[in-house]
C-alpha cells in the first residue's frame, strides 16, 4: 500500500487464503458477445472465461533478526505464541497472501509481480477445486508482470490477449478474480480512462475503470465482451482500502510484450537511448519559444556517456518531438517507445534545437535493469555456493552462513571441503574443515572455479600444488588430480 495521506494507491494483494471455491463452469464456445453498446447480460461470457481464472496462493518464509522468545508449554501465556508471527520455528515466521492470475498457451499463468514477489511457494487454484503447484519463469517489477508455469492438463482452457489500443472510453468491461479470498468473484462496468500514468513505474501505461476491484483481484484479467484479455488488474485508488470505483489494469499492448520476453529469456529484454528527459509538460509559453504551435515532446535534461544518444549527438536542452515517426505527446511515454525497439536497430529522432528541426539517428542497444541484475547475481551466487563433489573431494562455497556457522573470518577467500573420500587422490592430505585458497598458484573464490582449475591440472598430466588454510595455519600439498 502506497499512502497519499487519506487518498491511497493500493496494490491488490489480499493476506488470506482463499475461501472454497464455486463450482467450474462448462465452456461455452460457440457464445457471441457484442463488442459495442450496452450487454444484456454477462451470465453466458462469465461461464466461457471464468475456468481459466485461478486463485493464487503464495506462502513466504521470513526470518526475523530479533525473535521474541515463544512462551513455554504450559503457560498461561502460550497462546499469545501464535501472535508474535506464527512461526515454524524460533527467528522465523510464515507470510502467506492471495492473489489472482489467468492462464494462457502452454501451462503458462500470467500475475502481477507483488503477488509473487519473494515467495517460496506458489499454489494455483482452478474454480472447480484442482490445484496446482506452479513454478515462477519470469518478473518484471517496472511493469509488475509475472509469468508462472503449470504442468497442465489438455482440459484446461486458456484466454489470450485483445488489442487493448482498439477499446474506447465507455466501452463495456468485466472482470474475473478472487477478492478477500471469495474465489471466482465477477464484476463488471466501464473504460472510465486510458494510457493512465499513476507514476508506478517508467512504462506506466494503464486503464482506468468503474469495475469493483479490491484486494486478491490483483493479477487476474480485465476482459472486453469479445472475451479477450485487454487489461491486467494491478491498483485501485481508494480513501478506504475498498473498492470506489476507480482502478487500474496493465493494458494488453503493454503486458503482452513482457508476457511474451519472460517465457522466451526468462526476463524483459528492453532497448535504451541513454537520455534523462525533464518530466514537465511543455507550457505554451515554453512551446513557442521552440518555435512550435502546439505543445508536445520531451525536453532532455541530460545524456548518459557511451550510449546510443551520446553518440547520435543528442544534447541537453533538445527536444524531442517524434521517434520514427510516432509523436511524443507525454514526456514520460518516451521510455516506453524506445524499450519496444529491437536492440541494435537504428531510430530515427526528431528534434528541435535552437527552434531548428533535425533528424538524428541512434543505434539502440540493451538496457541493464537493475531486478535482472540482481537476478543473475543471486542465481551466479548461489550456483558459486552450491555443494559440488570434485575429484572425490566434496566442497561448498563460503556463503554467509558457512561463515557464521564456522566462524570464517569475510577476508578469508576458498571454498571449504566437508569431506574427503577414501578413494580420491586427495585422501590422506586434505581434510574436512580445510579451505582451499589457491590451486597450481591460482587463487580459488567459489566452487566453480575450482572444478575449472582442477580440469586443468587434469589435461596437464602433473601434480598440482594445493594452498589449504587449516585451524589458522597455511599448508601445502602436492596433489595428482
Amino acid at each position: 500500500m502506497i499512502s497519499l495521506h487519506r487518498l491511497s494507491i493500493a496494490l491488490l494483494l489480499s493476506s488470506s487464503f482463499a475461501i472454497s471455491a464455486p463450482s467450474w463452469a462448462a465452456p461455452a464456445d460457440s457464445v457471441q458477445v457484442p463488442q459495442r453498446g450496452v450487454p444484456d447480460g454477462f451470465s453466458e461470457l462469465a461461464a466461457r472465461l471464468s475456468p481459466s481464472v485461478v486463485n493464487i496462493s503464495t506462502a513466504q518464509t521470513i526470518e526475523l533478526k530479533d525473535a521474541v522468545d515463544k512462551f513455554p508449554e504450559g503457560s498461561p501465556l502460550e497462546r499469545f505464541n501464535d501472535f508474535f508471527g506464527g512461526r515454524r520455528s524460533e527467528g522465523e515466521r510464515v507470510s502467506k497472501s492471495l492473489g489472482s492470475g489467468f492462464v494462457i498457451d502452454g501451462g503458462h499463468i500470467v500475475t502481477n509481480h507483488h503477488v509473487i514477489e519473494g515467495s517460496d511457494y506458489i499454489e494455483v487454484a482452478f474454480p472447480n477445486g484442482e490445484t496446482f503447484e506452479a513454478t515462477l519463469i519470469g518478473t518484471d517489477p517496472s511493469t509488475d508482470i509475472a509469468v508462472l508455469k503449470f504442468d497442465a492438463p489438455d482440459t484446461i482452457p486458456s484466454v489470450k490477449f485483445g488489442d487493448s489500443d482498439a477499446s474506447d472510453v465507455g466501452d463495456w468491461v468485466m472482470a474475473i478474480g478472487n477478492p478477500f479470498g471469495y474465489g471466482g468473484t465477477v464484476t463488471a462496468g466501464i473504460i472510465s480512462a486510458r494510457n493512465r500514468n499513476i507514476n508506478q513505474g517508467s512504462y506506466d501505461d494503464f486503464i482506468q475503470t468503474d469495475v469493483a476491484i479490491n484486494k486478491g483481484n490483483s493479477g487476474g484479467p480485465l476482459f472486453n465482451m469479445a472475451g479477450d484479455v485487454i487489461g491486467v488488474n494491478t491498483a485501485i485508488i481508494s480513501p478506504t482500502g475498498g473498492s470506489v470505483g476507480i482502478s487500474f489494469s496493465v493494458s494488453a499492448d503493454l503486458a503482452s510484450g513482457v508476457v511474451d520476453q519472460l517465457i522466451e529469456y526468462g526476463e524483459t529484454r528492453r532497448s535504451r537511448l541513454g537520455v534523462r528527459v525533464s518530466p514537465q509538460k511543455l507550457s505554451a509559453e515554453l512551446a513557442e519559444s521552440y518555435g512550435l504551435e502546439t505543445p508536445m515532446g520531451a525536453i532532455v535534461s541530460g545524456v548518459v556517456d557511451d550510449t546510443p544518444a551520446k553518440k547520435a549527438g543528442l544534447k541537453r536542452g533538445d527536444l524531442i518531438i517524434a521517434i520514427d515517426g510516432d509523436d511524443i505527446i507525454e514526456p514520460k511515454s518516451i521510455f516506453r517507445m524506445i524499450a519496444e525497439k529491437e536492440i541494435g536497430n537504428d531510430v530515427k529522432i526528431d528534434i528541435i534545437r535552437k527552434r531548428k528541426r533535425k533528424t538524428l539517428t541512434a543505434t539502440v542497444d540493451r538496457l541493464e535493469e537493475k531486478h535482472n541484475i540482481e537476478k543473475r547475481e543471486a542465481e551466479e551466487k548461489v550456483e558459486n555456493a552450491a555443494d559440488r563433489e570434485v575429484n572425490g573431494i566434496s566442497i561448498e562455497g563460503l556463503s554467509d552462513e558457512v561463515r557464521e556457522q564456522y566462524r570464517i573470518k569475510s577476508e578469508v577467500k576458498g571454498v571449504r571441503i566437508t569431506k574427503v573420500n577414501k578413494r580420491s587422490p586427495a585422501y590422506g592430505k586434505l581434510q574436512a574443515g580445510d579451505i582451499i585458497q589457491e590451486v597450481d598458484f591460482e587463487a580459488v573464490e567459489d566452487t566453480k572455479q575450482l572444478e575449472a582449475i582442477i580440469a586443468a591440472s587434469n589435461d596437464s598430466g602433473r601434480a598440482a600444488m594445493v594452498q589449504v588454510l587449516r585451524r589458522g595455519n597455511y599448508l601445502f600439498y602436492g596433489i595428482r588430480f
